[in-house]
C-alpha cells in the first residue's frame, strides 16, 4: 500500500501579481507542498490565514492595508497555529530583529532562490526558525534576539527602540503623517479627535526615537512600513 506524503499548506500574500505567482508556481513543484491560497493585500492575507489556518504563510513585508509586521503580530496575538515566513526587499540587520520580535518565523529577503525558499518553508514548517542563511532553534533565537546581545546592540541604540513596535492605530496615523497629511486631516480621515491624533504623533515620536514628523516618515518609508503610493484622501465607508 503505497503512503501519501503529509503536505505542507502554505498561503501566500504579496501585492505583485507576477512575484506572487512566481512564489506560488516555485512552492507547486514540490510534492511536499500545498499552496492553498493566495491574497493581495494584508487585511484580505490575515482573513485567508484565519479562515484556512495554513501551517505556513509566505508574506511580503510591504503591503497594502496591513503590513507584514502587523499580519505576523496579529497571528501572534490570535494564537493562530500559523508561522510566518516574511519577505522583504531589504536586507538589514534591524529588520531582521524587528521580523523576528513580532514573531515571525522566518525572515527572507526577495532575491531568495526559489529552491532556497522552498528550504526554508519545510524548515518553518518543522518548528526552525530562519533569518537569512541561519538557522535557529527557539531557545537560540531568543539569545539572538535579547537586547543586550552584540547584533541588537548593533542594531538598536536602546533595548527600548527594539521593544515598543507601534499599535494598529498608531500604524495608520503613521501612514497619513507620511503622506504629508495634516493633524486635522489625519482626524478627519480617520474619524478621530484632533487630540487624539496629537496623542498618537507624540507616541509614535517617543516610541521610534525621533525628534519631528519627517523623520518619523522617513524611519516608515526605510523599513518598508509605508508605501508612497498608497491612496489616502478617499473617505472611509
Amino acid at each position: 500500500m503505497k503512503v501519501r506524503m503529509e503536505q505542507i499548506t502554505v498561503v501566500i500574500v504579496d501585492d505583485h501579481p507576477l512575484f506572487r505567482q512566481g512564489v506560488v508556481d516555485s512552492l507547486s513543484l514540490e510534492k511536499d507542498i500545498d499552496v492553498i491560497g493566495q491574497a493581495a493585500d494584508g487585511e484580505a492575507g490575515l482573513e485567508l490565514i484565519r479562515e484556512m489556518a495554513p501551517q505556513v504563510a509566505v508574506v511580503d513585508v510591504n503591503l497594502p492595508e496591513m503590513n507584514g509586521q502587523q499580519v505576523t503580530r496579529q497571528v501572534v496575538s490570535e494564537k493562530l497555529p500559523t508561522r510566518m515566513i516574511l519577505l522583504t526587499g531589504y536586507d538589514d540587520l534591524e529588520q531582521k530583529l524587528l521580523a523576528m520580535r513580532v514573531g515571525a518565523a522566518a525572515y527572507c529577503v526577495k532575491d531568495v532562490q526559489p529552491e532556497a525558499l522552498v528550504d526554508v518553508v519545510r524548515e518553518v514548517a518543522a518548528g526552525q526558525y530562519v533569518v537569512g542563511d541561519r538557522r535557529f532553534s527557539h531557545e537560540e533565537l531568543g539569545h539572538w534576539l535579547d537586547p543586550s546581545a552584540d547584533e541588537a546592540k548593533e542594531a538598536f541604540s536602546s533595548p527600548e527602540e527594539m521593544l515598543q513596535p507601534l499599535s494598529g492605530r498608531e500604524m495608520q496615523v503613521l501612514t497619513q503623517l507620511t503622506h504629508g497629511m495634516s493633524n486635522k486631516e489625519i482626524a478627519t480621515h480617520l474619524r478621530i479627535s484632533h487630540q487624539t491624533v496629537k496623542n498618537h504623533v507624540t507616541a509614535i515620536l517617543r516610541k521610534l526615537g525621533v525628534e519631528d514628523r519627517t523623520q518619523a516618515a522617513l524611519y516608515a518609508l526605510r523599513r518598508g512600513w509605508v508605501r508612497l503610493h498608497e491612496g489616502t484622501t478617499e473617505s472611509e465607508e
